[in-house]
């Protein structure tokens, strides 16, 4: 077992297909496959071999992919790194995966700490300047044989480490094996219909779960182009959509709900047949008005980067809006008390997993792994119910929750019945210390273009809709809101703006 299989299997039997696309240059499977093995050789001479970390500190770009299938055909784990990271936070992520190379691009090479323990090799990899410590990619291919076999995995091996956000402390290292992966970027390609020819819009970061399992990943298993992007643009994606003949847009709520804001007449999408949300929660709201301007459904997943990360998906056959869809085959989704008791169809609870795809553990944490994983079933934290035809719903992270004078105020609530108000174009709802309740409620919005959209109208409009412990004490409106690279509504951010 070995992701680096899938490249292998299409530049056999596709050579000359592309594989990839990035600002108008292709990458076809048997040379991304050929430069793969070539710096797979190369670092096995140099000592790297299964179960070693190697870490990619590299944004959105072909070398990404090289590596990331070099570190597999090998059967060692790859550490992906955050692009944006500077010098302490790349330093951290280094020094706790006992990372044995690095590699990254000349730009970012002054950020990887000199000083690492067990960093054994540094490989820059484009032409720009580095330290005299960092070797050139291109001198790693001439030195590589024109082929890697790839090393025979077992399941339970890993094959990546991906950090979670670190929005409540240090960053920790989701351990990923190859089971996992294999498992869940198979159900993932299967869902999205994705075949050989289609092409894959990719802006979302490939140091994601996301964008590294379910496009990068699910892309080269079904032997379909991956149309990489450096970040999202919109000008640029959806001018590429019509150019490269785009199929697949996968993306994030607030792209989305950007692109419903937005002029499209200028631009040719008529070749998409599919497009996806995932990484955060898509207000009902917005699937209903992407479904009425454009007669396509959004599809919906939901999961987490410590289950690889697609546990549920809505649903090709029985789609239902307000919903992120049923479990996938082989995953089993639970809502639990407090005591981990599974509760009835509609009452709500935490939400808890179990499958192929639920990872090993967290690296080096026996602790946060006995906590996560305890009962065998991994605690996401996320609140929400299950119907009766087994249909999950979300309602918020159990964090999230708001205590007003004893009462539990959900912000997706809340932020479910702004989406209606007109005028609103972005909204998030969390809570602030009150001497009085305990807590109340805030609500940042963002106005749509034109609207003369104050705090009192949108007050008065929750005083009308909703009960009067969840109508919002404050409301800001604000320019944007605060998200992270991959999409991330940052609540954190805002609790500490107030």
């Amino acid at each position: 077992m070995n992701l680096a299989s899938y490249l292998e299997r299409h530049a056999q039997r596709q050579p000359d297909r592309d594989a990839l696309r990035f600002e108008g240059r292709s990458v076809t499977f048997a040379e991304l496959d050929r430069d793969a093995g070539r710096l797979a050789a190369a670092l096995h001479r140099r000592g790297i071999g299964p179960g070693d970390r190697v870490a990619l500190y590299l944004p959105n770009q072909p070398q990404f992919l090289v590596a990331y299938y070099a570190v597999q055909k090998l059967g060692a784990v790859a550490v992906s790194v955050n692009p944006m990271f500077k010098s302490d936070e790349v330093r951290y992520l280094l020094e706790d995966s006992a990372a044995a190379a690095v590699l990254a691009p000349a730009g970012l090479t002054f950020h990887v700490p000199a000083d690492c323990p067990g960093l054994r090799l540094r490989i820059v990899v484009d032409d720009g300047p580095a330290g005299p410590d960092w070797l050139a990619l291109g001198r790693l291919y001439a030195e590589g044989a024109a082929g890697f076999t790839p090393i025979e995995r077992a399941a339970d091996d890993p094959a990546a480490l991906l950090y979670s956000s670190g929005t409540t402390g240090q960053p920790k290292g989701v351990v990923l094996t190859q089971r996992n992966i294999h498992s869940n970027i198979a159900l993932s390609a299967c869902c999205s219909d994705l075949r050989p020819g289609d092409r894959v819009a990719a802006f979302l970061p490939l140091f994601h779960a996301y964008g590294q399992n379910y496009l990068m990943n699910g892309a080269m298993l079904a032997g379909a182009t991956l149309v990489l992007f450096p970040r999202y643009s919109p000008e640029t994606v959806l001018a590429a959509i019509g150019a490269e003949r785009v199929t697949h847009l996968f993306a994030v709520p607030a792209i989305f709900i950007a692109l419903l804001a937005s002029d499209l007449a200028p631009y040719d999408l008529s070749s998409l047949r599919y497009e996806m949300s995932a990484a955060a929660t898509l207000p009902e709201e917005i699937s209903r008005r992407w479904f009425d301007r454009f007669g396509r459904r959004i599809y919906e997943g939901y999961g987490l980067t410590e289950c690889a990360p697609f546990a549920c998906y809505n649903d090709f056959h029985q789609h239902r809006f307000g919903s992120v869809g049923r479990p996938l085959p082989g995953v089993e989704a639970r809502v639990v008390d407090e005591t981990g008791a599974e509760l009835p169809p509609g009452a709500i609870g935490e939400i808890v997993l179990r499958g192929d795809n639920v990872m090993a553990g967290y690296w080096n944490r026996p602790d946060d792994s006995a906590r996560a994983l305890r009962g065998g079933w991994l605690h996401t934290g996320d609140i929400g119910r299950i119907d009766e035809h087994g249909y999950l719903y979300l309602c918020d992270r159990l964090k999230d929750m708001i205590n007003v004078s004893g009462f539990k105020v959900w912000p997706a609530e809340i932020e479910a019945g702004l989406y209606r108000l007109d005028g609103v174009r972005e909204v998030a709802v969390y809570g602030r210390p009150d001497p009085d309740k305990g807590e109340c409620v805030v609500a940042a919005v963002v106005a749509k273009e034109g609207a003369a959209l104050t705090p009192e109208a949108v007050i008065a409009y929750c005083r009308d809709h909703m009960a009067a412990y969840k109508v919002p004490s404050r409301v800001d409106i604000l320019d944007a809101l605060p998200r992270s690279a991959t999409g991330k509504l940052l609540k954190r951010v805002l609790r500490e703006q107030a």
